[in-house]
């Protein structure tokens, strides 16, 4: 094994991001996360006594400097972002989108990686190397009806990740993005949920929808999307750097 890497990673207390960092973590790496569900927080320290946990409100400039601050002290420097934190957004057809509901999709899911980001980029041009790994989705390879934030949210992520690659490598810091397709969880079970009672349908017929348009006719795993962040984080991947990678079954369309 080559040696181990510090590797950061937004909202990794459940859900996705847990499966990433465990992931790195069983590899040897050392890994800190973020979460802002303070309850989230206590239950993977408690059950990953080595992943160094903290609750951080990633729309915060102030909380994210405090976090990596504390990263540099403890590990002296970093190797590996994950930008895993989002949330679904409001459902609806756009002219019924509350604004708050609109900003606050675009904060977590956009403006988040912007802040993280801009902390770490410093911290990898000091060793001149580095992975940045941005969580977009299938919502930002394709329009994405009565879901237009989240969409509007993950299509941006694809444009951030792709410039920044073509500012970074010169310092060989690579920059790729993950679209994830519906990934089994507890979120998505609330994104059906929510999605079905708009239209008065049952949510199997939601769940039979998202899988209609892929050839793989089933939802993504969460240890799929860690197997793929260990492989773009890892020498194999050198030469990989300013992609969007969909981790989806081969979707063509999403229907509303």
């Amino acid at each position: 094994m080559s040696a181990p890497l510090t590797v950061m990673i937004t909202a990794a207390a459940s859900g996705i991001g847990r499966a990433v960092a465990e992931a790195f973590a069983a590899a040897g790496h050392r890994v800190f996360v973020s979460d802002a569900d303070a309850s989230a927080v206590e239950t993977m320290s408690a059950e990953n006594p080595a992943i160094r946990a903290s609750r951080v409100d990633v729309t915060s400039p102030e909380e994210i400097e405090a976090w990596f601050a504390t990263v540099k002290a403890e590990a002296g420097s970093l190797n590996v972002l994950i930008n895993n934190a989002g949330i679904a957004g409001p459902t609806g057809r756009l002219e019924d989108i509350a604004i708050d509901g609109w900003y606050k999709c675009i904060d977590v899911c956009l403006n988040s990686q912007f802040l993280t980001s801009r902390c770490a980029i410093p911290l990898m041009k000091e060793k001149r190397g580095g992975s940045i790994i941005n969580l977009s989705s299938t919502a930002g390879l394709f329009g994405y009806g009565l879901r237009t934030p989240y969409a509007a949210a993950k299509w941006a992520v694809i444009g951030l990740t792709k410039s920044m690659a073509v500012e970074l490598g010169d310092w060989d810091i690579r920059v790729n993005a993950i679209c994830p397709g519906s990934v089994s969880g507890d979120r998505m079970d609330r994104v059906i949920a929510a999605e079905a009672n708009l239209r008065s349908t049952s949510p199997d017929e939601i769940r039979r929808e998202y899988t209609s348009g892929q050839s793989i006719k089933r939802f993504t795993e969460p240890k799929e999307i860690a197997d793929l962040c260990l492989f773009l984080a890892s020498p194999a991947a050198g030469m990989i750097s300013g992609q969007a990678i969909a981790v989806d079954g081969h979707t063509e369309t999403y229907h509303i």
